[in-house]
């Protein structure tokens, strides 16, 4: 080959050679000048966020919260207790003469030491007062006369009774100690339904034990309390309660008192699906008679009730109204002496609406005797507003 055409040859190929280079070097440095436009600073939050571990979150209302309930959980299980109740020989051998069918015609000649067997039992109760009232239930403690309460840091001290009311199962104990963790108290009103709360409590001897559930149903009447005239309102849960969570905390999500756990639904004597517990709003008040008079100063309305339904309000030839129809009056209770009459539909107590009959009952159990409420009734197809001051039984 000529030289000369060697030379052109060997032109064209560096020509080649040298456009490849370049171009490849434009295209790194496009790429390059791409990713620097797309990337985002370390110090700056993507809007495309990176898949991780998904936290659910309320978006309102007074039981917003995660679901990590361990904050309520430390912030309620110093204030709940363990309940020993037992009798003392001296009551067993009482009870023991009462019920001993024999001894009414032998005395104590048929009367055996070793037959004696005293009564105990265990529950759950809750810190009220950092100098020692303790909340629980009357079933709790109610056969027995001495009690041993344990805290959860593990201190033992002799309790004893400051008051009990059978009608709504609630009592009192005392302590004699100070700077005790007393839990804070919430609100039972603003209790939602869906509302997530946790049980807290020492069911089966198991202390310091904690079950979650949601509020279920509220103002519910199960016929348990079986004693004077009772008031029945419960908060219902479906958070696992067993023999020894009743007098123990029901509380919210930031770990506030919201109920008293009571009782259970169960065939067989253990948790079932759903528990109950008395509103805080209503134990409080009760408490605090048993603290100040030893007894429930309880006001007495006076008065016959039932639900509104289609078949009533049919009776009364009225529209259907929600509301609580009045049967009959006793004249010497509040409600008749505040203008109250048969055939009433009260449907508002203090503005708040009322629709069943353990509603009504809550709200007047929550009020003061000497205090005075305002009912709005249905009248004959007319609302009504009546002033009653609300007195106890026999005045």
């Amino acid at each position: 080959m000529p030289i000369a055409n060697q030379h052109r040859v060997m032109n064209k190929f560096w020509s080649t050679l040298l456009a490849g280079a370049v171009g490849g070097l434009v295209v790194f440095g496009a790429m390059k000048w791409v990713e620097t436009q797309t990337e985002e600073p370390a110090s700056k939050v993507s809007s495309a966020p990176v898949p991780q571990k998904v936290r659910f979150e309320y978006s309102e209302g007074p039981g917003s919260g995660s679901f990590d309930f361990t904050r309520a959980a430390e912030r309620s299980m110093p204030s709940v207790v363990h309940i020993k109740a037992s009798e003392s020989p001296q009551t067993a051998a009482q009870r023991y003469r009462r019920t001993n069918p024999f001894h009414f015609f032998f005395g104590d000649r048929f009367f055996f030491e070793e037959d004696i067997r005293p009564r105990s039992g265990t529950g759950s109760g809750v810190i009220y007062t950092r100098d020692g009232y303790i909340l629980t239930n009357n079933h709790v403690i109610e056969f027995a006369d001495e009690y041993t309460i344990t805290l959860h840091d593990g201190r033992e001290f002799k309790a004893r009774l400051v008051g009990a009311d059978a009608s709504t199962d609630m009592a009192v104990l005392k302590i004699e100690a100070t700077n005790l963790p007393a839990i804070e108290l919430g609100n039972s009103d603003a209790v939602r339904v869906g509302e997530w709360v946790l049980a807290v409590g020492n069911p089966f001897d198991l202390t310091s034990t904690v079950t979650a559930g949601i509020v279920s149903a509220k103002s519910r009447d199960i016929n348990i309390i079986r004693r004077g005239a009772p008031i029945e309102s419960f908060i219902q849960t479906d958070a696992a309660v067993n023999p020894g969570n009743s007098g123990g905390a029901l509380v919210d999500v930031q770990g506030r008192l919201i109920g008293i756990n009571t009782a259970i639904a169960s065939p067989t004597g253990a948790f079932a699906g759903y528990s109950f517990a008395i509103p805080v709003n209503l134990a409080k008040r009760i408490a605090d008679d048993l603290i100040q008079y030893g007894k429930y100063r309880r006001a007495y309305m006076g008065v016959d009730v039932a639900p509104m339904d289609n078949a009533i309000a049919d009776y009364l030839g009225v529209p259907f109204t929600q509301g609580v129809w009045v049967k009959a009056l006793d004249p010497q209770g509040s409600a008749a002496r505040g203008g109250l009459r048969v055939n009433d539909i009260i449907v508002r107590v203090n503005q708040r609406p009322v629709a069943s009959v353990p509603e009504l009952q809550e709200i007047i159990g929550r009020s003061k005797v000497g205090e005075t409420i305002t009912l709005t009734v249905v009248r004959e197809g007319r609302e009504k507003t009546l002033q009653v001051q609300l007195r106890s039984r026999g005045d």
